[in-house]
């Protein structure tokens, strides 16, 4: 029989995503699989159940038969009960995140494949959830940012006089952090970009930004950056402290994979920076960049407007989710062929995703 695919309605507050669109069912039909959508999966994203059924797709609940499970955010343990024994499950899962949830997978020995953990190699880029989905998150704290300011981002000549560039800060020049400084320079604004590697000056600069050099550099493996010391922070913070004075609007887009977001912004920062000035800070998420941020509040400091947005990805949920469910399609083409599900743990892509890992070619990890 044809594996029988499974589409998650997300369950998560504020999520609006959905893990597989129109567009991606008809390619899971063509290669053989039966494709069941919970109801209502896509509503928020703009998908119709109508839609789903003119692809090919079945709409209904009955979770218990799927062999093949997508979603983006983890189910909950509620509906990980109901899911098959040893079914397979693909999304943004975070496992390890809390017992809980670890416990509710294991329990029904799913075969848990978290793309978070997908290794960031140019194979792997058209798989790459964490890029797509930091891209629009991205252009939507720069938009929150500029909506929040109390002046304009681009230069006007008018008849009142000239009004001057808001001057606006990205620090982090990741995925999200280059979309930031792309979508400040389209509206307008004098740009600057700080990132601790000191390879990002050139993408920064090929965007319209100026590369703001504070004299840290903290390049790690992998393309991310690597913790500070304690005297390289310690110089960071003096010398973005005194930049910061004359900073209109900083977006901050900083993280760590796996650990919390590195603190950058002091409260004492915030206090020296001219009232007016916005700071949207686009990693609350994993406990912000700002010592000042409240994750889901927007506050005033001194001000200051201070903001924490969360499910940023999930305000643009028409293009996060085409995008988002490409990326899980060409993940599950690698085991999902000719109607059933085979996994090569050869391929470093299946070995290092699934969770627990393991090594190209190793044993099936306990589960």
């Amino acid at each position: 029989m044809a594996v029988d695919v499974r589409v998650l309605k997300e369950a998560a507050s504020g999520e609006r995503r959905v893990a597989a669109t129109p567009e991606t069912v008809k390619k899971l039909l063509a290669a053989g699989a039966r494709v069941h959508v919970q109801p209502g999966a896509g509503q928020s994203a703009g998908f119709t159940d109508q839609a789903y059924l003119d692809a090919g797709a079945q709409i209904d609940d009955a979770l218990e038969q799927g062999d093949l499970v997508l979603c983006v955010q983890t189910p909950p343990p509620t509906v990980i009960a109901r899911l098959k024994q040893g079914a397979t499950l693909v999304g943004t899962l975070h496992p390890q995140a809390d017992t809980e949830r670890s416990g509710a997978l294991q329990s029904r020995q799913l075969q848990t494949f978290p793309l978070e953990r997908l290794p960031r190699t140019t194979r792997a880029q058209a798989m790459d959830v964490l890029s797509s989905q930091a891209g629009m998150a991205g252009y939507k704290a720069t938009l929150i940012a500029a909506q929040l300011a109390p002046r304009f981002f681009p230069m006007l000549t008018t008849a009142a006089g000239t009004i001057r560039p808001s001057k606006v800060l990205i620090i982090g020049a990741g995925v999200a952090g280059l979309q930031a400084v792309a979508t400040a320079k389209r509206l307008g604004a004098q740009v600057e970009g700080f990132d601790v590697r000191p390879e990002t000056r050139e993408q920064i600069e090929s965007l319209g930004g100026k590369f703001l050099d504070l004299g840290v550099s903290a390049a790690g493996e992998g393309g991310y950056a690597r913790q500070l010391t304690d005297d390289e922070r310690a110089e960071q913070q003096r010398r973005l402290a005194e930049h910061l004075k004359g900073v209109d609007v900083v977006v901050c887009t900083a993280a760590v994979p796996g650990r919390p977001a590195p603190k950058i912004i002091t409260a004492t920062m915030v206090d020296g920076m001219r009232p007016g000035s916005v700071i949207v800070d686009l990693a609350a998420e994993t406990g912000g960049n700002c010592e000042a941020t409240r994750p889901g509040e927007t506050v005033e400091i001194g001000g200051v407007t201070v903001a924490g947005p969360l499910d940023l990805a999930s305000m643009g949920a028409v293009h996060a989710s085409e995008m988002y469910a490409r990326n899980v399609y060409n993940f599950v083409a690698l085991f999902l062929k000719d109607g059933a599900l085979s996994f090569d743990w050869n391929d470093e892509l299946l070995a290092k995703t699934v969770w627990p890992a393991r090594p190209a070619g190793g044993e099936i990890p306990p589960v």
